[in-house]
């Protein structure tokens, strides 16, 4: 099986440009191809793991991976999949954003020896005069072709402005940019930026005569929430950044997902382990244990070997092992977590002292939301109300209760919200 076939096999191909060349460019060649992340937060979270998880593979196969993190991009913002444009920011919150960026993704993309190639367009885009780029351009692009592409047709209703309308002619010119100076040959993305990316493979055929490709991969809803796959079922993202969602809740976020996506999640997120065995844990009987495979390959790769021993030992710990004996066979270094060794614990909360001589002290619900565990008080007292509300293993039934500094008399105390969210409290 080729590389080209391994993509479709997991399901990362949905739309090509020439399917035959795709796979002949793939099956012949050592290629350059380049997936563009804009940097509109300061951490990828999970639903950007889709086009990193086949640059992977696509690494692996001998390819090179040409990493773009959109520095000028950002400044104009993406209309694709919105209905309203996004906020401006600063410059300087940008380029924050781009170093978080390039320092996550290198966790998972090796550039050492010129294995990948890490770019920023500012470097070209923010030094290109407008009337420059009009006269380049501007006369390749036709407004009709640009008003039918799904991301433009699906806002012009609500409104599009024009700095939005020109982002598919940045895209585009990416493209053009890595062709002519990297010999990029195929752009990969979300199925969502197909119009953006046959931009850039139409302005690169006409500006320099090279034929290259694009290929999109579909994006992944999750049937329990009915929305994007990177959201928990409050309708947070779920974050790589650990500061944004802790280790144990990265962990936590694969070992509980809907069983009915497990298969997909196991063919497309747990790439380091052969196709035959990501498909046979996708039907294998001990659901449970293929769901902790999934998350301590998934942590693994995000946060490394040893917070992921430390979340499946902590999870197990608590909640119990899904497969003590080992009797589920897997190439996966989980194989060799002895839990007996391994240190570890919930993830740690600091309280400020100071929130006990506040006018309203320090309620349950506003320990839930310090904790990170609710977004409001609001959602801290139907957590409460809900029953699902613990401190130190004794459930909380009054939404009032106050806590005090006595209640540290140990150092910490541990609360649960929610069926298996934890926090260890303690007093900064």
């Amino acid at each position: 099986m080729n590389i080209y076939q391994e993509l479709k096999e997991r399901g990362f191909c949905y739309q090509q440009t020439d399917e035959a060349a795709v796979e002949k460019l793939l099956t012949t060649e050592n290629v350059r191809f380049y997936v563009g992340f804009d940097p509109t937060g300061n951490s990828l979270h999970v639903g950007h793991l889709l086009p990193v998880m086949a640059m992977r593979l696509m690494q692996k196969a001998g390819h090179t991976p040409i990493v773009l993190v959109g520095g000028a991009t950002a400044q104009i913002g993406d209309p694709s999949g919105r209905s309203t444009a996004r906020p401006i920011m600063t410059l300087e919150t940008i380029q924050e954003n781009v170093n978080c960026l390039r320092n996550q993704l290198k966790r998972f993309i090796d550039d050492s020896d010129g294995k990948a190639i890490f770019v920023n367009n500012a470097d070209w885009l923010c030094k290109i005069g407008y009337i420059e780029m009009l006269r380049e351009v501007g006369h390749i692009f036709s407004v009709n072709r640009m008003l039918g592409q799904d991301s433009v047709k699906s806002r012009l209703e609500n409104g599009l402005s024009f700095l939005e309308f020109n982002y598919s002619i940045l895209q585009g010119y990416d493209f053009y940019i890595l062709n002519r100076d990297y010999g990029c040959k195929l752009e990969m993305g979300g199925q969502d930026q197909w119009g953006n990316m046959v931009a850039g493979t139409e302005l690169v055929r006409r500006k320099s005569g090279n034929e290259v490709q694009c290929m999109t991969i579909p994006l992944l809803m999750n049937p329990a929430t009915g929305q994007k796959f990177g959201k928990s079922v409050g309708g947070a993202s779920v974050w790589l950044d650990p500061e944004r969602t802790t280790v144990f809740d990265y962990y936590q976020f694969w070992r509980n997902c809907d069983d009915s996506i497990l298969p997909e999640l196991m063919m497309k997120f747990a790439v380091e382990l052969p196709l035959e065995e990501c498909r046979a844990l996708g039907k294998c009987e001990n659901i449970n244990r293929a769901k902790e495979i999934l998350a301590f390959e998934a942590t693994k790769l995000a946060h490394g070997e040893k917070a992921a021993q430390e979340a499946f030992v902590a999870a197990g710990t608590r909640f119990g092992f899904a497969d003590p004996e080992k009797k589920v066979k897997t190439t996966s270094t989980i194989m060799q977590v002895d839990a007996q060794s391994v240190s570890a614990d919930f993830p740690v909360a600091e309280i400020d002292p100071a929130v006990f001589d506040e006018p309203t002290g320090l309620t349950i619900p506003k320990l839930i939301v310090l904790a990170g565990l609710a977004k409001t008080n609001s959602d801290g007292r139907r957590l409460i109300q809900g029953g699902a509300v613990s401190i130190d293993g004794e459930k909380v039934t009054d939404p009032a209760q106050q806590l005090t500094k006595e209640d540290f008399a140990n150092g910490s105390l541990t609360l649960k919200a929610g069926k298996k969210n934890f926090r260890k409290i303690v007093l900064k």
